[in-house]
């Protein structure tokens, strides 16, 4: 399937009756699994990426091991991606056009572009610098414009919705199709945001947010998991080790293991 194909079926997963799930990869084999539960589209985690290169998460993993990874996770997967390239790795917003061109010819039609600790014009500029690569490449990429002004407590509490609606605005008009709100958990502020804006809502798994069902008739298209899941994976690997340091059992590695042909018969 082309990128342009593989772009309109990511746009239409946005306006479903349920909102798109997407639990993150962050290799070509954690994708392939995702892909293998059922997941009509897969979008990877920064984070995650970043720490399975060593590095540490924010805009510090080097872009070209970044490509390697998506081009290795387009490689073996039939649905469609959409990376997380937090603030583009780029200091100045004339550079976005090239990393732009560079994702996509790497097989990513979606992007995550978050304004940080950066204002939301820079982020605009990114935006459409984005938007203008793509058009000239002829792909029709998803823009999922983050704003994290919950995490960062950027704005005082109960500022909080009025200002991630006035960047909306702005990221609308730059080029964005989603809003992705980091950290909103309120429903009040969850149904607020929704209605306030054209783009449609991204939210991501968090302590208190609602089930999905619920957040549906809130007015939220798109569901992420972030980085949950290689969090979790380090916490278990770290008592695995732990263990087998300690005392040198070899029960708890196997006990709940998948079992080699298994895995192996996915690749």
């Amino acid at each position: 399937m082309n990128c342009n194909d593989n772009a309109a079926i990511f746009h239409a997963l946005h306006r479903q009756s349920e909102p798109l799930r997407l639990p993150n990869a962050w290799d070509a084999g954690s994708a392939l699994l995702i892909e293998s539960h059922g997941a009509r589209a897969i979008a990877t985690t920064s984070a995650g990426v970043a720490w399975s290169h060593g590095y540490r998460d924010g805009d510090v993993l080097p872009l070209d091991r970044h490509l390697a990874t998506v081009a290795a996770i387009v490689r073996v997967i039939n649905v469609p991606l959409s990376v997380d390239i937090e603030a583009g790795y780029i200091d100045e917003s004339k550079e976005m056009a090239l990393t732009t061109a560079r994702f996509i010819q790497a097989g990513a039609i979606g992007f995550n572009i978050q304004d940080g600790i950066g204002t939301p014009d820079l982020l605009c500029r990114k935006i459409e610098q984005a938007r203008e690569t793509a058009e000239r490449l002829g792909i029709g990429i998803y823009i999922n414009a983050r704003t994290d002004l919950y995490t960062r407590a950027v704005a005082p509490a109960h500022d909080r919705v009025e200002e991630v609606l006035a960047r909306a605005r702005q990221y609308r008009d730059a080029g964005a199709d989603g809003l992705f709100v980091l950290g909103v958990t309120d429903r009040t502020e969850i149904r607020e945001i929704a209605k306030g804006t054209e783009l449609l809502l991204n939210v991501i798994a968090w302590p208190g947010l609602p089930p999905a069902g619920e957040l549906s008739a809130l007015g939220v298209s798109r569901i992420s998991v972030g980085s949950w899941i290689p969090q979790t994976l380090w916490a278990q690997t770290s008592t695995l080790v732990a263990g087998f340091l300690a005392d040198g059992r070899s029960e708890p590695l196997y006990d709940r293991a998948a079992p080699y042909p298994e895995v192996n018969a996915y690749f």
